[in-house]
């Protein structure tokens, strides 16, 4: 009945034109998953990647790379008690139809807890040109339309598209920053023409040896045409979210800065390169260790609320991946034993995460993690 419902609700679109035809259901998305004190987990790991990550964790290197263990991982995690932190969860396509061991759909536990599905729409990267083989765009385009149509009939309301830039004293070269600035603005278009509220994710890799100075030089250059490509194809600010990196050295550089310089410089960049009627923040976390990621957004919103005598023009708050599952990986162990130490672990570094978007984490910080770093070298075209 609800697909039938559906089904007639699309006809009458028809009648609209563009964003406009889901204007309502748009601005509903956004703001909830803008709700004050809560961010997003980013789920969203292909099947190669969470394998990867499967492999570099010791206590996980025996499981098998197989649909069954990765539902299993995921429904620790659309199953944790994380309503009061989260207002999203991006998931894989693969995730997006799943359920739990009872058969409860993924996306209905999500709804439960006023947690609204969303779904990773690119299909990874390529080399920018048989010449630049060590840039990248991203692939997917050619069917998004038709994709988000049936992402949004399983209960999708956002989505998300990854472009990655790599620095040096180089890169990114302009082709590269024109190409995936490009890109993602027509993903946006798209999805909003399709009811999907889009996070906007220009990934400034982390895993290099650039300083700060480098860092704001690319991030200023890289949002400034992510903006500019935006408003040309008509994306609609106040319905798109952007998911940036906060403005940091490469993890390699030797001269790294406090979270205080972090937090600075990162509003520095925004002030002068971001529209105030774009909805919102939500920071990747990009290799940081799940306590750095939480300690950096917390002082990104206290020097915010200071600056703009708590009146900043966006939400400032986070989509992080291993940032939120690092622990819980390592705990979970491939063990339905300890699946509800893992809820528990989830729900307290979400709670951690929900108080740093209000400026108002203190210590000690849930992590288990006795890493320095939780960079990956193998999320890339050629991994």
């Amino acid at each position: 009945r609800e697909r039938e419902r559906e089904r007639e609700r699309e006809k009458e679109r028809k009648g609209g034109r563009g964003k406009m035809a889901y204007a309502a259901l748009l601005q509903s998305s956004v703001d909830a998953l803008c709700a004050r004190g809560k961010g997003i987990l980013a789920a969203d790991e292909s099947p190669g990647t969470l394998g990867k990550r499967l492999k570099n964790t010791k206590e996980l290197e025996h499981l098998e790379n197989v649909e069954e263990t990765r539902r299993s991982y995921r429904e620790i995690l659309v199953t944790s008690d994380t309503g009061a932190s989260f207002s999203g969860v991006i998931m894989h396509e693969e995730t997006l139809r799943q359920s739990t061991s009872d058969n409860k759909p993924f996306v209905k536990c999500l709804l439960e807890k006023g947690i609204l599905p969303g779904i990773k729409v690119d299909q990874g990267l390529e080399p920018l040109s048989d010449s630049s083989a060590e840039e990248t765009k991203t692939k997917g385009l050619e069917t998004l339309a038709e994709r988000c149509d049936s992402y949004r009939e399983q209960g999708a309301r956002f989505a998300k598209w990854r472009a990655a830039l790599k620095v040096s004293e180089t890169l990114p070269s302009q082709a590269c920053i024109d190409t995936n600035a490009r890109q993602l603005a027509k993903y946006a278009k798209v999805c909003q023409e399709h009811g999907l509220v889009p996070i906007v994710e220009p990934e400034i890799l982390i895993n290099s040896n650039y300083d700060l100075g480098r860092s704001k030089e690319v991030s200023l250059a890289v949002l400034r045409k992510v903006v500019e490509e935006l408003k040309e194809h008509g994306v609609d600010l106040p319905t798109c979210l952007l998911k940036p990196q906060m403005v940091m050295p490469g993890s390699e550089c030797p001269q790294q800065v406090s979270p205080e310089v972090v937090a600075e410089t990162t509003l520095d960049v925004f002030t002068e390169c971001l529209p105030h009627e774009l909805a919102g923040v939500f920071f990747l976390s990009g290799g940081l260790t799940e306590e750095q990621a939480t300690v950096n957004l917390n002082l990104i919103n206290q020097v915010a609320q200071s600056r703009f005598e708590k009146q900043q023009p966006w939400k400032l708050s986070f989509s992080f991946g291993r940032a939120l599952q690092a622990s819980v990986l390592k705990l979970w162990k491939g063990s339905a034993e300890n699946a509800t130490k893992c809820r528990e672990q989830s729900a307290k570094l979400a709670e951690a995460n929900a108080k740093a978007c209000e400026g108002l984490y203190q210590p000690p910080h849930p992590s288990l993690l006795t890493e320095n770093t939780l960079v990956e070298s193998f999320r890339g075209h050629n991994s």
